[in-house]
C-alpha cells in the first residue's frame, strides 16, 4: 500500500511540475505577456515597420524610411528625417477576453497612417519584434503589421 501511494504522489508531481512548467525566455510569444511588459518594450527604442499587409495587398512601402517611437503620455511619433506625424498609443486588456491584451494605434493624418489605427491584437512580442494581427469584424479582411526594433 505503502508504495502505490508513494508512486502516486510521485506520479503526480511529475505530472504538475511538467504540466505547470514555463518558460522566462525574453523572446517567447505574448500570450503571457502583460500590458506592462509590452508597454516597456515598446518605449524601449525607435522601431520600424518591416511587415504591413492590409486585407492581403502589402503596403510596407509606405513606411519605408520611417521611425516610429512609443513614447510616454501614450505619444506616437514618426519621422522619416523631413516627414513627423504623431499619433497615440496604448496597450489594454481586450474587452472581449480577460486573457487578451490590445495595442491600439491611432494616427490622423495622413491616410497611409491612418490605416495602421486599429485595436490589433498581438501576436508575439520579443526584445526586438512585436506582430499585430487585426480581423475585421465587417468582413473586410485581416491586417498584418511587423514593427522591428532599430539597432541603436
Amino acid at each position: 500500500m505503502k508504495k502505490k501511494l508513494i508512486f502516486g504522489v510521485f506520479a503526480m508531481a511529475l505530472f504538475f511540475t511538467t504540466a505547470c512548467s514555463s518558460d522566462d525566455d525574453s523572446n517567447s510569444s505574448s500570450t503571457n505577456a502583460t500590458i506592462q511588459q509590452v508597454t516597456n518594450i515598446a518605449r524601449s527604442g525607435s522601431w520600424r515597420i518591416t511587415s504591413y499587409i492590409d486585407s492581403g495587398t502589402i503596403k510596407t512601402d509606405n513606411f519605408t524610411n520611417y521611425n516610429f517611437t512609443f513614447g510616454a503620455g501614450d505619444i506616437l511619433i514618426a519621422n522619416n528625417g523631413t516627414n513627423n506625424y504623431q499619433g497615440v498609443w496604448s496597450v489594454t486588456r481586450d474587452d472581449d477576453s480577460a486573457n487578451d491584451i490590445d495595442f491600439n494605434i491611432s494616427f490622423t493624418a495622413p491616410a497611409t497612417f491612418a490605416d495602421l489605427s486599429d485595436d490589433w491584437d498581438i501576436l508575439e512580442t520579443t526584445s526586438t519584434k512585436i506582430r499585430l494581427v487585426d480581423v475585421s469584424g465587417g468582413g473586410s479582411g485581416t491586417d498584418y503589421l511587423t514593427f522591428e526594433k532599430n539597432v541603436e
